[in-house]
């Protein structure tokens, strides 16, 4: 079901996108197949990190994409929440990590302001 505010993906509009850009086309599907192949990191192990990160972007047509390609590589449910929730908990913990820089900026304006 799509989202109002999404654009459905078809293979017109992919078609559409390639013969507008063939060449950034080509190096971007080289690219994505390239780093998706089983190396260091199994093919399915890079696509929960890719749920992850698709969850921390919020890229809701990533998400799906690599949802889907992490089952059929043999990824669990279990798994494919599991790795969800990490990309929550590295959301939440970057804006509780981010929280010094305001600590930060209320020292410097209280130090200014004792400094007048």
């Amino acid at each position: 079901m799509a989202h109002p505010i999404y654009a459905e993906p078809t293979a017109e509009n992919a078609k559409k996108r390639a013969e507008l850009a063939p060449e950034n086309i080509d190096a971007w599907r080289n690219f994505s197949r390239t780093v998706f192949k089983a190396g260091a990191l199994p093919e399915k192990t890079k696509q929960l990190i890719a749920i992850a990160v698709a969850h921390t972007t919020q890229c809701p047509y990533c998400i799906r994409s690599h949802t889907r390609q992490a089952l059929r590589k043999g990824a669990s449910k279990q798994e494919i929440l599991e790795a969800i929730w990490v990309a929550a908990e590295m959301r939440a913990g970057a804006a509780y990590a981010h929280s010094t820089i305001a600590m930060d900026e209320m020292e410097k304006i209280e130090e200014e302001s004792m400094a007048k």
